[in-house]
């Protein structure tokens, strides 16, 4: 399932991705959970995946802090990492996903963020995540706060009838498409 969706995705072409992302951002940016949060946490997009992008300046702009997940391979982990420079802070880092430089790491921690915004490959109508397989998410939500917002983007083509998440799959409070908002 995950080759098909992700083959799905990569078929959008740039000015779909970059409409439906701003239909995406357009309806986090309407979310009171989001309004309200002081310390968002949020990913750098790869492979088509949704464009949150357009959020961070926001944030920047209501003086609110962003953070981004940055991988640990080692320990199968994420450090969240506060970003105030996107020019300036980022290089390729793991999987040339571009993360803090060394003398830009920023460490944030998960008890401190308000807000999560999650990619994925696949989601159902019950808010379960398929993610890509290494378990990074999964290990790293528990540590959030029990409120804090788990909100995964995603285009229509990532939603399947059903997904049978495994004992250690986090389901997301809410999956945004272009089209819909499913909420658990």
């Amino acid at each position: 399932m995950r080759k098909n969706i992700l083959k799905a995705r990569m078929s959008l072409d740039h000015r779909q991705v970059e409409e439906k992302s701003a239909m995406i951002c357009e309806k986090i940016l309407n979310l009171a959970e989001f309004k309200k949060a002081q310390t968002v946490m949020a990913y750098l997009p790869i492979r088509n995946e949704v464009d949150v992008k357009p959020l961070f300046r926001f944030l920047w702009a209501e003086g609110k802090r962003l953070v981004i997940p940055v991988c640990d391979p080692p320990n199968i982990a994420i450090i969240p990492s506060e970003i105030i420079d996107l020019a300036d802070d980022l290089e390729p880092g793991t999987w040339g996903i571009l993360e803090p430089k060394k003398d830009k790491m920023r460490p944030v921690s998960p008890r401190d963020i308000d807000f999560v915004i999650i990619p994925g490959v696949a989601f159902d109508p019950a808010c379960n995540r398929l993610g890509y397989g290494g378990g990074y998410y999964d290990r790293f939500l528990p540590k959030l706060r029990e409120n804090t917002p788990k909100i995964a983007v995603a285009f229509q083509v990532q939603i399947v009838p059903e997904l049978v998440p495994d004992v250690y799959d986090i389901p997301m409070d809410m999956v945004i498409t272009e089209e819909n908002g499913y909420c658990r």
